[in-house]
């Protein structure tokens, strides 16, 4: 035991002298510790990047929110499972987010050279407040325990007056859909919150004054429906016809002026849409087959839209009150006007009837750019729409503060119900084929919409805010009369009234910022 306590300490011993003598070999000045410098250039929160002359800052926030009697968000009961008010709906969904952002700024000889990005870590009931087992999700992975998902909403590079990448649009208001409200639904004009694929330029002219033009991508926010009306077994209980848009072949052509000034801002832009079809011959569900390419397609046709936007600040109801309110009016291009954060609804809504012998009332409105019959209609009939939508927002004190909002459009087919080869009539045709209705049964696809909400919000501390949300969403549709229907199920095949519809949802919200 001695010898081998003798070895170990030997060897010990050895090794320190070994490497005590290839210490003496090495530089004795040890480098220099490079500090994280603060960049004042472009705010607060900036920093160099070490080693460079690149400014970073990182920032996001954390929000958790749940909304009853309405999808993920605030999204009013106006279709699905929740339209329906049956016992696969879901009386409150919620979701958690933590949202990082990166912005980086460099210095240059021809301006500043911008890059940033923002991921959404979240989790959220996902089916979106349903438990309708005929509505397919991956809860394994994104709504199971442990699950989740990434979104990714702006990522762009700026430089030299350009913008490459997913952005805001140059068409979008400078709020988007967020005039004051909290949820991402509120409907009458154009919604880029979470960025679009684009090009863009902006000049600026001074005093406020600045123009920009870009291209936009428009699969994601520049396309809702355009309806093959001749579609086999196309006519549904609340829908005619099916999607049967073709492939992207022309950018959306956006643009704006806009005046920026202490007293508030005014901005006018436009937008072009080319809507262009698959086939006029097509399976059910829009579903191409063999005879597809061989009957041909109608001629494409242009659409687009107008929007105007006007903030006001400086109010004397109030330090730090505002009011904003934006128009718009499209044609061919009626996500301009039926927009939220994401797609464009249609509405499908049922409620109690009074009829003699009728099982529900309903209510619907199917959203679409255009339509077309085959051997009809002479090519795309355009869809007119136009909206209005605004918020008056107040502080009572540094504390809190409240939001009064609201949204109006219209959604018109143009023809009448009696003429096949305008776009209402051709509607009409196709919708009322094979089902038995009442005496005072008339066909009209046009709708209504409107919405109004309060928000109210305490920020007990700096960058934390709690707040709550209630909203209503009335659908006003035009058809008439009654019908003997087949809803999707668990709804039976029954006599259904046609009425208007509404609903009301409540958002509760905690959010900090960082």
């Amino acid at each position: 035991m001695k010898m081998v306590k003798s070895l170990i300490l030997g060897s010990a011993a050895g090794l320190i002298a070994m490497s005590g003598a290839q210490a003496a070999d090495l530089p004795v000045k040890a480098k220099a510790v490079e500090y994280v410098r603060i960049c004042s250039l472009y705010g607060a929160g900036f920093f160099y990047i070490p080693g460079t002359d690149t400014c970073i800052k990182l920032g996001g926030y954390l929000r958790v929110d749940t909304t009853f009697n309405g999808a993920t968000y605030g999204a009013p009961a106006w279709n699905g499972d929740l339209g329906q008010g049956n016992r696969y709906r879901d009386y409150f969904v919620s979701r958690s987010r933590m949202a990082l952002t990166v912005d980086t700024r460099t210095a240059t000889e021809y301006g500043v050279v911008r890059t940033f990005g923002q991921g959404d870590f979240q989790f959220d009931n996902f089916n979106n407040g349903s438990r309708n087992p005929t509505i397919p999700f991956n809860s394994t992975q994104l709504s199971g325990a442990g699950g989740g998902y990434v979104a990714v909403e702006m990522v762009f590079i700026q430089f030299a007056g350009f913008t490459f990448g997913k952005s805001a649009s140059a068409y979008a208001t400078p709020w988007n859909g967020y005039p004051g409200n909290n949820n991402s639904f509120l409907m009458g004009g154009p919604d880029y919150v979470t960025g679009v694929n684009n090009i863009q330029y902006q000049a600026q002219f001074g005093n406020g004054v600045s123009a920009s033009i870009g291209l936009d991508e428009p699969n994601v926010f520049g396309r809702t429906s355009l309806l093959n009306l001749g579609v086999p077994g196309g006519s549904g209980f609340a829908t005619a016809g099916a999607n049967a848009y073709g492939g992207i072949w022309v950018p959306d052509i956006v643009g704006n002026i806009r005046v920026d000034q202490a007293w508030g801002l005014f901005q006018i832009a436009g937008r072009t849409h080319y809507l262009n079809a698959s086939y006029n011959v097509l399976g059910a569900g829009g579903v191409p087959t063999n005879l597809s390419e061989l009957s041909g397609h109608p001629e494409s046709k242009w659409g687009g839209s107008v929007t105007a936007a006007l903030q006001i600040k400086n109010l004397p109801t109030g330090a730090g009150d505002d009011f904003k309110i934006d128009a718009t009016y499209a044609k061919g291009a009626t996500k301009s006007v039926v927009s939220t954060s994401g797609g464009s609804p249609s509405f499908v809504m049922f409620g109690d009837t009074s009829l003699a012998g009728g099982y529900q009332s309903i209510g619907f409105g199917q959203t679409a750019d255009g339509v077309y019959l085959p051997g009809f209609t002479d090519g795309i009939k355009l869809v007119d729409a136009w909206g209005i939508r605004g918020a008056f927002n107040h502080n009572w004190d540094p504390f809190w503060s409240t939001s009064l909002w609201g949204s109006y459009g219209q959604v018109r087919y143009g023809g009448n119900a009696l003429d096949i080869t305008s776009a209402k009539g051709a509607w009409c045709a196709v919708y009322t084929t094979g089902k038995l209705v009442s005496a005072d049964y008339s066909c009209n696809p046009d709708f209504n919409f409107a919405q109004i909400g309060l928000t109210t919000r305490w920020t007990p501390v700096k960058n934390l805010t709690f707040s709550a949300e209630v909203g209503a969403f009335f659908l006003d549709q035009k058809m008439q009369g009654s019908a003997i229907l087949t809803p999707s199920a668990p709804k039976p095949t029954a006599i259904y009234e046609f009425r208007d519809q509404s609903t009301v949802f409540l958002n509760v919200r905690a959010q900090r910022n960082f």
